[in-house]
């Protein structure tokens, strides 16, 4: 995937640039790892980890929470599950929604 500056994106990164992307020890992430189990990175064939672009955001989200506002792991994963909460009954409302219009429209095609 280019960019606009014409770079290549990369898809997925080592834990070390992880780690230097938000400045922190590589053994925090894997620490993270084990503490929040929505944070499971895949792995290559030689067995190191390599993470999505997603996984990069959530590790942003967590590091928000505990360096930045100072939640505790606990706090900051009961933030993490509302939030899950959160998204997962937007998607069912959305879903009802589009069900509804899709409904309206084949009854206004009938008339």
């Amino acid at each position: 995937m280019l960019t606009k500056t014409n770079h290549i994106e990369k898809l997925y990164y080592s834990i070390g640039e992880v780690a230097d992307i938000f400045e922190v020890n590589s053994s925090l992430i894997r620490f993270w790892e084990k503490e929040f189990p929505q944070l499971q990175p895949k792995k290559n064939n030689r067995g190191n980890r390599v993470y999505s672009k997603k996984d990069i955001e959530l590790f942003r989200q967590i590091h928000h929470l505990v360096k930045e506002k100072g939640f505790t792991l606990d706090g900051a994963k009961n933030m993490l599950r509302k939030k899950t909460n959160l998204i997962e009954e937007e998607n069912l409302i959305q879903n009802k929604l589009l069900h509804i219009r899709n409904e309206l429209t084949s009854i206004a095609s009938a008339l």
